[in-house]
């Protein structure tokens, strides 16, 4: 059963963008060769790619299709630039493992293993670990076979946000790993310096580039479109047509907008005026032809200067700035809700003359969003759009909108639902109440109003909407409606949003104080909420501690909820998460850095991580050390876990793949009790009950220099300074003592001829005086060296040191 396996909404094949028939008919014959060849040498992934408009999505998309005629596709997953939001890259490997399970019975079998022992995997964003668990695990258990040739096609990564969004992937598809897997990869993406290093640098690759393909051929497919598209289009005869073609110059994207740019009807233009105007077009200014074309396109129905441009600003400002594309419909509805009356227009008549860069325009059902990523470039490029660029980061019409809507629209039992019995998913007809309820751009404000709040600058009406919402029922409504949505859990996020831009005023005091209560309802809560949506009222609102401000503005407004009678709590519980799953007692915990995860130690011998906001487990157990694992810590950029053990030994972990790195960290000869990382996360230091501190590089997995000794009992506790030149160590003679001196182990050592200084010479290409007395640096190390120092001498007048 892979029920609530995480899976990419909208994210396939999509027949409407495949090439036209009979175009392009060269490249996708040798792709399908590719696919079909049984070849065990033939490179097991195929990355295409060239700039943009010259095609790669609609090849992506035919090759899918053909495949899927062929009984070969595996999955199809596309990323698109207006749906980054959805952070489609963690859910890339859950949605193929899907879609490959759903093709051959025996990986499906393979797959359910996995998550039926691991329910918290059917959720997980984490890349690195869908792929060990959801691609290796399964192939492995079938023996690496699967029936047929199978490809899996991967749309527009360049599409998938900033560079960090796209590197786990990337990593994960030149691994070794890769290169063995029983089925081929198609990627399309623009060649961004990330992918292109990357891919480059794989033997298991092959790298085609549409750019490349010879212009002849390309202008053969592009005059089959051009014909297609104008052959009855009075004016517009065979030349005209081949015109149009050599202005391409072979691309697609230019063929589609010209196309469009002739066709239709305009007031006082016929079709060859306006493909007179078309031709009169040339790359300018620093402009592509491309957006030439665009900018003619918007100056053709949107005045340079004036109301007009001032309208077609704030509608575009508001399509590009949406977190997830919406209809015409729900885009207007928002628009009524603007903080300015004159901004409350109908949108058509903004976007009347835009169809051929905006889909959605024509059908109000259809989300509108650009048709091409480049379009989206220009917009929001002022070099490249100039008096049409809406880059303008601030979406406070956005926020108010949002605001508004929910101020306006939220309800008591939105979904009018009769018994608290049923749990959501029991509800028969729950989805088709949500969508006839919840409307798109409801749903869209209660997700979205904290992120677009966020990037707006404070005003006091966007302040007192914010009050309005959270100092009321109007907060529990919105949680109701986040439950039906499925995502009450992201209200945290939300409310903290909102708590951190109000300002720290009197005003708000009240605000703020009901914004940290939702939050601890929504963590002590929200599991109630997501099983049952009436339970939100049933089982949640009537524990709300009465000593709590939401307790006093919230409860009075429900006069029928049950009542605790004894045994309530009078506050907050300070525990916020409970997390089970260690059999034995856990021995030392610690969060990362950016406070998302936590790792545990436990004395059943295993470290484990958890994601906080989640409350689940992250992977399996991390097993190794065969006795009690008595400390824990995550390395400074959270990647690396560092464990000591009863066993005497320190191990270090990787997070993502879920493996230790290396082999354990051996030399101490008792228990070792403390362990951490420096901060720039090349060492760690562990102390012992063997009464002494050492330090590890992580890299080589070595011991730095000799154990630092002094303690006279067993070492409790170490650490390292904030700036990593200093160790403290704490133990059980009473003392604490701090370490100083060289990173690397030392080499030489001398007195000067007085006695009162030592000098020394390290590996860490350093050279220190000490003062004997005081046991302190004196003055700053002597650098310069480019490798270890290998010995060192004073002079006898005590002024010079030789190396």
């Amino acid at each position: 059963n892979l029920d609530g396996m995480a899976y990419a909404d909208d994210a396939g094949l999509n027949t409407t963008k495949k090439c036209l028939d009979g175009t392009r008919s060269e490249i996708l014959e040798d792709i399908t060769s590719w696919i079909t060849d049984r070849d065990d040498k033939a490179p097991g992934i195929l990355w295409l790619h060239g700039q943009a408009g010259r095609g790669k999505s609609a090849i992506a998309h035919t090759i899918a299709l053909r495949a899927q005629g062929l009984g070969l596709l595996g999955s199809c997953f596309c990323f698109a630039r207006d749906r980054q939001v959805e952070k489609r890259e963690g859910k890339i490997l859950t949605t193929i493992a899907r879609d490959l399970a759903d093709r051959d019975p025996a990986y499906r079998r393979a797959l359910s293993n996995v998550v039926s022992n691991n329910s918290y995997l059917k959720v997980t964003s984490d890349v690195l670990q869908q792929w060990k668990r959801f691609i290796l695990d399964p192939l492995s258990e079938i023996n690496g076979e699967m029936f047929g040739n199978v490809v899996v096609v991967i749309d527009a990564l360049d599409e998938s946000g900033p560079p960090s969004s796209r590197e786990d992937i990337l990593h994960l598809l030149t691994s070794p790993e890769a290169s063995q897997l029983p089925f081929r990869i198609l990627l399309t993406s623009r060649a961004l310096p990330d992918i292109e290093r990357y891919l480059r640098a794989a033997s298991h690759v092959k790298a085609i580039s549409l750019d490349d393909v010879p212009l002849q051929l390309v202008e053969r497919d592009v005059g089959l479109y051009v014909n297609k598209k104008l052959e009855r289009v009075p004016g517009i005869g065979v030349v005209k047509m081949q015109n149009v073609v050599k202005k391409s110059d072979g691309l697609f994207e230019w063929a589609r907008l010209a196309c469009a740019f002739i066709k239709p009807d305009k007031a006082g233009e016929t079709p060859k005026e306006r493909y007179d105007a078309l031709m009169a077009l040339e790359s300018k200014e620093g402009r592509t032809l491309l957006d030439t074309t665009y900018f003619a396109i918007l100056k053709g129905g949107i005045p340079e200067s004036g109301k007009g441009l001032e309208r077609y600003r704030s509608v575009m400002h508001q399509i590009v700035m949406t977190l997830e594309p919406l209809p015409m419909t729900a885009l207007d509805r928002m628009r009524k809700k603007y903080p300015n009356k004159e901004d409350r227009y109908d949108m058509a008549l903004i976007l009347e003359f835009t169809s051929p860069v905006l889909s959605g325009i024509t059908d109000c059902s259809s989300p509108v969003r650009p048709l091409h990523a480049s379009f989206y470039d220009f917009l929001m490029d002022h070099s490249r759009s100039g008096v049409y660029c809406v880059a303008t980061p601030d979406t406070k019409d956005l926020a108010f909108a949002t605001l508004w809507t929910l101020c306006d629209e939220l309800r008591f039992n939105i979904c009018g639902l009769e018994s608290s019995y049923l749990a959501n998913v029991e509800v028969l007809d729950l989805l088709g109440r949500i969508n006839e309820n919840i409307l798109p751009h409801l749903s869209y404000s209660c997700r979205f109003w904290a992120q677009h709040l966020e990037k707006s600058t404070y005003e006091p009406v966007l302040g007192k909407l914010v009050k309005d919402i959270i100092g009321s029922e109007r907060m529990i409504f919105w949680l109701e409606t986040m439950s039906l949505l499925g995502v009450v859990g992201k209200g945290v996020d939300a409310l903290t949003s909102a708590a951190m831009w109000l300002p720290d005023e009197s005003d708000f005091k009240d605000t703020l104080a009901l914004a940290k209560d939702g939050i601890k309802f929504i963590q002590n809560f929200s599991s109630v909420m997501w099983h049952s949506t009436p339970h939100l009222y049933v089982s949640a609102l009537p524990f709300i501690p009465p000593n709590t401000l939401l307790s006093a503005v919230i409860l009075p407004k429900f006069s029928c909820l049950a009542r605790v009678a004894v045994g309530g709590l009078r506050d907050w519980p300070a525990c916020q998460l409970v997390l089970q799953g260690h059999t034995e007692d856990v021995t030392s915990v610690g969060f990362s850095h950016d406070g998302k995860r936590i790792v545990s130690g436990s004395r059943d011998k295993t470290v484990r991580v958890w994601d906080v906001e989640g409350s689940v487990q992250v992977g399996s157990p991390l097993e190794g050390h065969t006795d009690d694992v008595t400390s824990v810590g995550f390395s400074p950029d959270g990647k690396r876990i560092a464990s000591g053990s009863v066993d005497k030994t320190v191990r270090v972990w990787d997070v993502e793949g879920g493996v230790q790195i290396g082999s354990p960290l051996q030399g101490h000869t008792r228990d070792v009790t403390s362990v951490g990382f420096s901060p720039d996360g090349k060492r760690i230091v562990s102390g012992s009950v063997d009464k002494t501190v050492r330090v590890w590089d992580v890299e080589g997995c070595v011991q730095i220099g000799s154990p630092l000794q002094g303690h006279i009992w067993s070492v409790t506790s170490v650490g390292f300074s904030p700036d990593g030149k200093r160790i403290v160590s704490g133990s059980m003679d009473n003392t604490v003592r701090v370490w100083d001196g060289h990173a690397f182990y030392v080499t030489s050592v001398g007195f000067s001829p007085d006695g009162k200084r030592i000098v020394s010479g390290s590996m860490d290409t350093t050279v220190r005086v000490w003062d004997v007395e005081g046991g302190v640096w004196v003055g700053s190390p002597f650098d310069g060296y480019t490798s270890g120092v290998a010995s060192v001498t004073s002079s006898l007048h005590q002024k010079k040191i030789a190396l």
